[in-house]
């Protein structure tokens, strides 16, 4: 895709922070004389991520051909179409991509935007139509609507949940459920009903939750990520444990904290390299070095899927009669992660990774990470600036 112009990147930024999500498409000469074009890469991470199509599991040929309901807007009006998505049956079967009537409002090298809303694509002409103008008119427009719909959508959901914590604030001293550093986190979910599982979506309706305590400035848990085994020379946490582990009482274990701009007291250190994306750990030990290997493409996505929208919940500890209550009393709410600033916090050690491998007593290994963490001031240049509300 060529370089998008001031003025695309302004009507992006805009409809992003209106809550719009989005795909871009440069439609060629070509590509507009045969009805066809290519659904490059970032068009189909999109629609994988939003649950609208695969096409790794598509197959080739014109019987395989799906199709989904489409309007396109132009300024005061919509037309009606169809997108077609396929692979043909040709060659490799590129993945394709077709929208009837594109013709009508694109000519070669506009950006076309892709959104997907309410079971339809909605498709404009970001080059020629002026976004601003249609957003901020009197008038009653279908660009303001559509926008102005997503956005209560998306807001909808956090203002319930904001609705749900001020609840459990006026509540009172919650007791915790139980003797643990989680606890914050784990009785936060159950009073809300929040089942309490290990799976890697977020944890109410889109939007992930974490609580801390008000009187600890310790760091924030992002996401945990196990390396890709496949590129690094260790195949798994057993062999990290076997040679970097240590006894503390009767456990094999290794607890520690991996920067970029220290080693720690076991070696171990992290390096970034930005020429092949990659996220290295490494030894001092010259007979290990290089260990594990995370693509930062990777991370990228963990980050993206684990926090598209955040409510870090503040709670305020007392002890009474040696239990431990909570009172929940502020959120900081984040949306849409900045993943370029993630590689910059790695490199500046403000965010960091925690192993957390131990072996049992029937010798099985287990690994609650690796956690990638980051430190408090580190929230505020990996987010757009956020929403903060006092609960009580």
């Amino acid at each position: 895709m060529r370089v998008l112009t001031p003025t695309e990147q302004s009507k992006i930024k805009l409809l992003t922070k209106n809550q719009v999500s989005l795909a871009l498409i440069e439609p060629t000469e070509t590509g507009l004389k045969k009805s066809i074009m290519d659904a490059t890469g970032s068009v189909r991470s999109f629609l994988k991520e939003n649950n609208i199509h695969d096409y790794d599991i598509q197959g080739q040929g014109p019987e395989n051909k799906v199709q989904i309901d489409t309007k396109i807007y132009e300024d005061f009006r919509i037309i009606n179409s169809t997108a077609s998505l396929y692979r043909p049956q040709t060659k490799k079967g590129d993945p394709r991509i077709w929208f009837s009537g594109l013709t009508k409002i694109a000519n070669p090298n506009d950006i076309v935007a892709l959104i997907f809303y309410s079971g339809a694509f909605h498709i404009f002409n970001l080059t020629q139509l002026n976004v601003e103008s249609l957003l901020n008119s009197n008038l009653i427009n279908p660009l303001k609507e559509l926008v102005s719909e997503i956005n209560g959508k998306a807001n909808e959901i956090a203002f319930e949940l904001l609705t749900m914590l001020r609840k459990v604030a006026n509540s009172g001293l919650i007791p915790s459920m139980v003797a643990a550093d989680t606890s914050v986190g784990r009785t936060l979910e159950t009073i809300l009903g929040i089942d309490i599982n290990s799976s890697k979506q977020p944890d109410y309706k889109g939007i992930e939750l974490k609580s801390f305590r008000s009187s600890r400035t310790n760091r924030k848990n992002l996401f945990a990520q196990v390396p890709d085994w496949s590129l690094s020379k260790f195949k798994s946490s057993a062999e990290i444990l076997d040679a970097f582990g240590y006894y503390r009482e009767d456990d094999f274990k290794l607890y520690c904290t991996v920067s970029a701009i220290t080693r720690n007291s076991q070696g171990l250190s992290l390096k970034l390299d930005s020429d092949i994306k990659q996220l290295i750990e490494n030894s001092n030990k010259p007979e290990i070095g290089d260990f594990v290997v995370w693509t930062l493409d990777t991370l990228h996505s963990r980050l993206k899927e684990k926090h598209r929208e955040t409510f870090w919940v503040e709670a305020d500890s007392t002890y009474i009669d040696g239990r431990e209550y909570f009172q929940y009393s502020f959120v900081e709410h984040t949306k849409k992660p900045i993943t370029s600033q993630f590689d910059i916090l790695v490199d500046q050690g403000i965010i960091t990774l925690d192993h957390l491998i131990k072996r049992n007593s029937k010798g099985k290994v287990v690994e609650k990470g690796p956690l990638f963490k980051i430190k408090p001031k580190g929230l505020d240049l990996l987010f757009p600036p956020s929403e903060k509300y006092n609960l009580i």
